[in-house]
C-alpha cells in the first residue's frame, strides 16, 4: 500500500533544471504523493512545465554584480529561506530535492535548518555551483553521468547514478524504431538551441544546409527554434535557399518533432542530451562556450565516444564545417542509423523511476541503493587515474 508523502522540489528557471524537476514531480504525483515546486520568475514562465501541483516563486537571489549585487543576492537568499521555511511548516515534506539554480539554495538551506532530508540532482557532467556548495550537507547526491567533474571523491559513498529524467512523451520514443532514412527519401532535421534559443544556430545552420550536395539539400525538411529577434531573418534565408523550414520561438510539440527527426543540431545542454539518448537520435552538438565550468563540452563526451554525436566547438562552427559533418553522417543512410544506435546506448531510461525511488526512501526506510558509482570508478577518482571518456571531444569529431 502506498503511503502518501509530501515532497518539495527546487529548481532554477532554465529548462535544464526545470524539465527533470517536472519529470520527477509527475512521477511522484502518479505514485500518490503531493508535490510543491520552488522556482523563480523564469521557471514559472516556461510553457507546459509543472501545470499540476503547487508552485511557489522565490525572490531573486543571484550573487553577482559587485558588492551591492552580492548584498542583494544574500538578502534574496535569506528571504527565500524564510519563505521555504514557512511552506515547510504547513506542507511538512518528507524530503526536499534541489536541481540546481539559485532557488535551490535557500530551499535546501531551509530544509536543513528544519532537519528535513535533502537530495541534490546534478544534470550535467560537471557538478554545478549550488550543488558543489551543498554537497557536503545533503543526504544523497544523484548524478546523470558515471563520471562527474568537481564531485569530491569523499562524497561518492552517498552518490547514486540515476540519469537525467526526461518527459514521458520523450521516453516513449525509446521503444520506437529510428525513422527510415532511405535513398531519395525526406531528410528531416531538427534544430534546437535550448530554452533560450541560440543566435549562432540561426546564423550558421541555414547557410550550412544550403551547402549540402543537391541530392541531400533537395530532400531537406527543417524544423528550427529561433529567438524572436532572429526568426524573420532566418525565414528569409531559408526562402532564399529554397529549403522548406518550419520556424518557431518555442517548439511545444518537441517530442513529436524529435520522434520523426533523422538528425538534430543543437547545444549540448543536459536536457538536450538526455532526450537525444532516451530517444536514440543522432546529433551535431555545439557546446555553449560561456556555460559554467564549460560543462556542455564535458556533457557531450560520452555521446561522441559512443558514436552518437559529433561535437563542434563554437569558434569552429561555420557553414562549411557544418555541411562537412552532415555529409559524413548522412550521405550513407547506414551511418545515421549506426549513430542513432550509439545515442540510444547512452540512454538511462529509468532515470525518473530511480530518482523517485531514491527520494521516496528519504526519511523512512534505509536509502534506496539505486545505482551507486561503481567501486572501480570510485578507485579511479581517488587515485586520479584518467577516464576514457575525457579525451573524446576536440575541436570537432573526425
Amino acid at each position: 500500500m502506498t503511503v502518501t508523502k509530501h515532497f518539495v522540489l527546487a529548481a532554477g528557471g532554465t529548462g535544464g533544471h526545470m524539465i527533470p524537476a517536472y519529470a520527477l514531480g509527475a512521477e511522484l504525483m502518479q505514485r500518490g504523493h503531493h508535490v510543491a515546486l520552488m522556482t523563480d520568475d523564469r521557471g514559472a514562465k516556461i510553457p507546459g512545465i509543472f501545470e499540476k501541483g503547487q508552485m511557489h516563486i522565490l525572490p531573486e537571489s543571484r550573487m553577482a554584480g559587485g558588492l551591492l549585487g552580492w548584498l542583494r543576492g544574500f538578502r534574496g537568499i535569506m528571504a527565500g529561506r524564510k519563505m521555504a521555511g514557512q511552506l515547510f511548516e504547513n506542507f511538512q515534506p518528507s524530503a526536499v530535492v534541489g536541481f540546481g539554480g539559485y532557488p535551490a539554495l535557500p530551499t535546501l538551506l531551509a530544509a536543513q535548518k528544519a532537519k528535513i532530508p535533502t537530495v541534490i540532482h546534478e544534470q550535467n557532467a560537471v557538478l554545478g555551483r549550488v550543488n558543489r556548495f551543498m554537497a557536503h550537507k545533503v543526504d544523497a547526491i544523484a548524478t546523470s553521468y558515471q563520471d562527474v567533474e568537481r564531485l569530491d571523491v569523499k562524497y561518492l559513498p552517498k552518490t547514486h547514478l540515476v540519469g537525467n529524467p526526461v518527459r514521458e512523451e520523450v521516453l516513449a520514443l525509446r521503444g520506437e524504431d529510428y525513422p527510415p532514412f532511405l535513398e531519395g527519401g525526406v531528410f528531416r532535421v531538427l534544430v534546437t538551441g535550448g530554452s533560450q534559443g541560440a543566435k549562432i544556430l540561426s546564423e550558421v545552420v541555414p547557410d550550412g544546409l544550403a551547402m549540402l550536395p543537391v541530392n541531400l539539400r533537395q530532400r531537406l525538411q527543417v524544423t528550427q527554434q529561433c529567438r524572436a529577434e532572429d526568426i524573420e531573418a532566418v525565414r528569409a534565408k531559408y526562402a532564399d535557399h529554397d529549403i522548406p523550414a518550419q520556424l518557431a520561438t518555442y517548439i511545444e510539440d518537441l517530442p513529436d518533432k524529435l520522434g520523426w527527426s533523422h538528425l538534430v543540431i543543437g547545444r549540448a545542454g543536459a536536457s538536450t542530451i538526455a532526450e537525444l539518448t532516451a530517444a536514440g537520435r543522432p546529433a551535431i552538438l555545439i557546446p555553449l562556450p560561456g556555460a559554467m565550468d564549460d560543462h556542455q563540452t564535458v556533457n557531450v563526451r560520452e555521446m561522441v565516444a559512443a558514436g552518437g554525436a559529433r561535437a563542434i566547438r563554437q569558434p569552429n562552427f561555420t557553414a562549411t564545417e557544418l555541411a562537412k559533418q552532415i555529409q559524413k553522417m548522412a550521405l550513407n543512410p547506414e551511418t545515421l542509423a549506426n549513430a542513432a544506435r550509439g545515442a540510444w546506448n547512452c540512454g538511462l531510461p529509468n532515470a525518473v523511476r530511480d530518482l523517485a525511488d531514491l527520494v521516496e526512501s528519504m526519511g523512512g526506510a534505509p536509502l534506496t541503493d539505486v545505482i551507486r558509482i561503481s567501486g572501480a570508478e570510485r578507485e579511479r577518482r581517488a587515485t586520479g587515474s584518467p577516464s576514457l571518456a575525457k579525451d573524446t571531444v576536440e575541436g570537432h569529431s573526425a
